[in-house]
């Protein structure tokens, strides 16, 4: 199983996200092999849920479309366990606390290292109630991996000393989705980060463009990319890989 870490070695790294189970999961599995093939560092695979909090229209509307598709749990660890031999970089879930919870932490991770996702993002569950779910995540050898938002910042120094995997700098306030200009200073967040660790940081929330992914990879370690990619998916269903494959490939291209 790959490492987070791995992403991040000797190159910035570029964070594709993708909503399993849309349009079908058999297509999320093509999207996958694709976003490796275009040079994709790390992937992240959404869990749909029926509220998904932190996302914008575009994700919402693949949450609803998957969920309809008929995508569940155990459907979702099959597709992703059928690609294990195929996928070469880190794998990590995207998901809300309740579908972990509801599914049982331990069952969950043992499910997640059986598979070989490496690392969990669970964008409702705050930094100081992590514990019940890390402590079984460090059972099974699965990151959490920390949010820091710009909201953050009488908290960094406490969420940066124990975060693990990588850090996801939140760009923007509110919701994911696509942005024309990000008015956060990034940079200067990161910079405080760095005062207390030297975990990998990746930016996310909003980066769409090449360009918007260059100047963020000048200021950070990586950037992540989900609604832009979600959205051709939207548009051409099942036949967007090679879509997929060119908007990845050319975010990638940015970044080097």
């Amino acid at each position: 199983m790959s490492s987070i870490k791995d992403a991040f070695v000797d190159k910035k790294a570029f964070i594709a996200y993708l909503m399993a189970g849309d349009p079908s999961l058999d297509a999320t599995a093509g999207f996958m092999l694709a976003a490796q093939e275009a040079g994709a560092d790390l992937l992240e695979v959404g869990i749909p849920f029926s509220d998904p909090i932190a996302e914008g229209e575009v994700i919402q509307a693949a949450s609803i479309r998957a969920l309809e598709a008929g995508a569940r749990l155990d459907g979702i660890f099959d597709m992703v366990f059928s690609t294990k031999e195929k996928m070469h970089i880190p794998v990590v879930f995207m998901t809300y606390l309740n579908p972990v919870f509801v599914y049982g932490y331990e069952r969950f991770l043992a499910r997640c290292a059986e598979i070989g996702v490496c690392g969990l993002i669970i964008p409702d569950l705050p930094f100081e109630e992590q514990l019940e779910v890390k402590t079984v995540a460090d059972g099974f050898g699965v990151e959490i991996v920390t949010l820091i938002a710009p909201t953050s910042s009488e908290r960094i120094s406490r969420i940066a000393q124990h975060a693990e995997g990588f850090i996801y700098l939140v760009s923007s306030m509110g919701v994911t989705g696509m942005r024309s200009e990000i008015s956060t200073d990034v940079a200067a967040i990161y910079r405080n980060i760095r005062r207390y660790t030297d975990i990998p940081v990746a930016v996310g929330f909003g980066i769409a463009q090449p360009e918007q992914a260059k100047e963020y990879s000048k200021i950070a370690d990586g950037v992540i990319v989900g609604s832009a990619i979600v959205d051709i998916i939207a548009k051409q269903g099942a036949n967007a890989i090679q879509a997929v494959y060119d908007y990845i490939r050319e975010m990638q291209q940015s970044i080097r």
